[in-house]
C-alpha cells in the first residue's frame, strides 16, 4: 500500500505532485534516472544541501510510493543501493521536459539574473 492509499485527489495532477513533490525529490528522481543506481553516501554527496534525516524520508517515501528500489546487501558494513522502478522510469521523460522548460526561461526570462546550479 502506498502513501496516498485513501486519499481524495481533486485530479490526477495533484496526485502527481504528491508523489515527486517537494524540494528534493525530483532531484533523487534525476540523479537515480541520469546516473543509474546509488548508495546513499552517493546521493548524499550529490546534493549536498540536502540532511541525512530528509535524504532518508524522501528515500522511504518514495520507496513507499513504488518509485524507487532499495536493495540492502547483508555484509558488514552495512550497503543499501537505491535504483528506480518501472513506474520511477516513466518519470524521467517528464522531469526532461520539466529541465528544458526550466532551461529556456532562466535563458529567455531571466538572462543574466540566473543563479542557478545546473545538474546535467
Amino acid at each position: 500500500m502506498t502513501r496516498n492509499a485513501g486519499k481524495v485527489f481533486n485530479c490526477e495532477k495533484e496526485l502527481t505532485l504528491s508523489i515527486i513533490g517537494g524540494k528534493w525529490k525530483m532531484i533523487i528522481l534525476w540523479h537515480l534516472g541520469k546516473e543509474g543506481t546509488k548508495r546513499f553516501s552517493e546521493l548524499r554527496a550529490l546534493i549536498p544541501d540536502i540532511t541525512q534525516r530528509m535524504l532518508t524520508t524522501q528515500l522511504r517515501e518514495m520507496e513507499e510510493d513504488g518509485i524507487i528500489n532499495r536493495k540492502v546487501y547483508a555484509v558488514v558494513p552495512p550497503k543499501v543501493e537505491y535504483s528506480l522502478t518501472e513506474r520511477g522510469v516513466s518519470l524521467i521523460p517528464i522531469l526532461d521536459l520539466m529541465y528544458d522548460w526550466g532551461k529556456s526561461y532562466m535563458v529567455e526570462v531571466l538572462g543574466d539574473r540566473a543563479s542557478i546550479r545546473t545538474v546535467t
